[in-house]
């Protein structure tokens, strides 16, 4: 019974928070008005800018911040036990993350849709801008070349998700069709769309697994297996940044919004089923939170860091995550018809990351004390699993399974983000079968719930570096040219492809060797998101205080855990790992310098407000009207 109480206690716990602490910093301190023009209709062009119902921004919003981020970051700190990790996510969700997620979109409302980095520039000064515009093109390029890792390594890992994820991409475009032609609203499409991707998980799990590197042997010939530009991981990271490329310059409502509205419902319909399975395998005995794992550990891997101050970046989207802040003022801010329902979307969907990262601890717990297993071919396709037994030929279950999982042996290192991500795609199986669920097909149901997921967060970050990078080419006459939508996508596209394929020892191992650098970046944009939500406060008269103090602990956790991973024992200079330090080194520069301007400004700017924006041109102002 333990892992349904600490569920439903987290869930209640989130509910009452939005509905109190939420309610007050909606209301009493940034004063939503849903008499201020929004960005959306300020400049609308139906391309970025498209006033949108809230259910449609909060499925975007919601699947754009929930890549692999909530997943592989629990599923990486239950090293230290399930207790930290729980409780950095309820309260980091609530006093933390929704803070800095609301707080970014608001200010992005109230300045033309703006993202934080050049909102910087009026609220600090303009050298904050574009040290703030540097840190995000660095974090950018890092989850990039992640993400794009991510999905393809599921693809390699779980064949059956190939068909069920590209389908998706071509539906969502016919429902935006649909519901431009037919001023329709997006719920019955996506319900119908929904159900074909379900479909589709029955076909890729039986009938057609995409095995790439198969398809890859059979027609180019057997020398493809040795060639490292020709693997699997390569081919797919590739393909997914081609995809990048096209679906970040489309208009927002032809596959954005309809995907990630589709994907919305997809996470609803799995979190119900995991919480279903989660019920009647507690109530039968079957999961056993506290039975299977460490509430805190007593013995780490070989070469672990501290639980101070790594767990807080360890767990980035689950709690607090700087990219957030991209999302919110990157493409959100340019949906969202009112102000009032900055609320749901910004603080409400990051309360919802934290319920998935609950689930997601639960599952690598509890789930994986269920039972663990090995995948095997299916006679005429698809594939079949079976559970790992011991000597006697007993499966074997609770503290042991999760100890064969989490194999203290193989030292931190060792654990790739294969393992993390089938740590929670097997144990969220696991629950799905209390509920009389395949075990194959929970598996399918969770990995392409993961990719779908991570193919979501990626493209919309191919779009938010692009706006990143138009800001920085704008800037000077010398490098205007390059600001253009085009370019400054095939920058952004570019960058990300020469850091996943060349960056690492081997072809498309780049992701695996900037991973360390996206937990300390991430935090450290947030931390830097927050001063400008307390500029914009400070300039107000306004309360601080709870921004300013998760303010405090996001700069000082992560770049503390930055100078351990350069300068300890086995850090990046030890190991002369150049990439790495360099990046690492860069960053804690870039952030040392703004918070050195933002300590210059803050006494001057108290109740001052910031430089107007410049009058709209006649033709926006018309076009908003019309």
């Amino acid at each position: 019974m333990s892992t349904l109480i600490v569920a439903v206690l987290s869930f209640v716990g989130f509910i009452v928070a939005y509905h109190t602490y939420g309610r007050w910093l909606s209301h009493k301190i940034f004063g939503l008005d849903d008499q201020r023009e929004v960005p959306s209709k300020q400049l609308q062009d139906d391309i970025d800018f498209v006033p949108t119902d809230r259910q449609i921004v909060f499925g975007h919003h919601f699947t754009s911040i929930a890549g692999t981020g909530p997943i592989v970051g629990p599923a990486i700190a239950v090293f230290w036990g399930w207790l930290p990790a729980l409780l950095w996510v309820i309260f980091g969700s609530i006093f933390v993350g929704a803070v800095h997620d609301l707080g970014s979109l608001i200010i992005s409302l109230r300045n033309r849709g703006q993202t934080v980095g050049e909102i910087a520039g009026r609220m600090i000064n303009k050298r904050a801008k574009y040290l703030f515009l540097l840190v995000l093109a660095s974090a950018l390029m890092v989850v990039l070349a992640i993400f794009g890792l991510v999905v393809a390594v599921i693809f390699a890992q779980y064949p059956q998700t190939v068909l069920p994820v590209w389908i998706s991409m071509p539906i969502a475009i016919a429902i935006g069709i649909y519901a431009r032609r037919k001023d329709a609203h997006l719920l019955v499409p996506s319900l119908v769309a929904l159900f074909i991707v379900y479909a589709s998980i029955l076909v890729g799990v039986y009938f057609l697994p995409i095995n790439l590197g198969e398809i890859l042997v059979s027609t180019l010939g057997p020398e493809t297996a040795a060639d490292p530009y020709l693997s699997p991981l390569v081919v797919w990271t590739v393909i997914l940044l081609i995809y990048c490329f096209v679906a970040s310059v489309l208009p927002v409502w032809l596959l954005l919004q309809p995907r990630d509205y589709v994907n919305s419902h997809q996470l609803l319909v799995a979190l119900a089923l995991l919480f279903a399975g989660l019920l009647v395998a507690s109530v039968t005995g079957a999961a056993d939170l506290v039975g299977s794992t460490p509430a805190v550990a007593t013995e780490l891997p070989a070469g672990s860091p501290p639980l101070f101050p790594f767990l807080f970046i360890t767990i980035a989207c689950g709690a607090c995550s700087g990219f957030h802040c991209l999302v919110s003022s990157g493409t959100s801010s340019k949906q969202v018809e009112k102000e009032s329902d900055a609320q749901y979307i910004g603080y409400g969907a990051m309360l919802l990351e934290g319920g998935l990262a609950v689930i997601v601890i639960l599952a690598c717990c509890a789930g994986v004390g269920m039972g663990i297993f090995e995948r095997g071919p299916l006679e005429g396709g698809g594939f079949a699993y079976t559970a790992v037994t011991d000597a006697e030929g007993v499966p074997i279950v609770g503290r042991a399974a999760w100890e064969m999982r989490y194999d203290m042996a193989k030292g931190w290192g060792a654990f790739g983000l294969q393992d993390l991500v089938a740590a929670f795609v097997e144990g969220g199986a696991n629950f799905l079968t209390s509920i009389g669920i395949p075990l194959e097909i929970g598996i399918s149901i969770i990995a392409v719930l993961v990719a779908n997921f991570a193919a979501t967060t990626l493209d919309t970050a191919t779009r938010l570096q692009r706006y990143v990078f138009q800001e920085l080419m704008a800037s000077t006459p010398i490098t205007r040219p390059l600001s253009g939508k085009y370019a400054a996508t095939g920058i952004a596209v570019a960058t990300a492809l020469a850091i996943a394929v060349f960056a690492g020892p081997v072809p498309g191992a780049g992701g695996k060797i900037l991973w360390p650098l996206f937990g300390a970046m991430n935090q450290l944009l947030a931390g830097l998101a927050m001063m400008v939500t307390a500029f914009y406060l400070w300039r107000r008269n306004q309360p601080i205080w709870f921004v300013v103090i998760p303010m405090i602990g996001m700069l000082i956790f992560p770049a503390w855990a930055m100078y351990h991973n350069l300068f300890s024992e086995h850090g990046y200079l030890a190991e002369n790992k150049t990439l790495l330090s360099l990046l690492g080194a860069s960053v804690l520069v870039l952030q040392a310098w703004m918070v050195v301007e933002a300590i210059l400004m803050w006494p001057r700017v108290r109740g001052v407000l910031e430089e107007s924006l410049p009058p709209l041109p006649e033709k926006k102002i018309a076009s908003s009207n019309s």
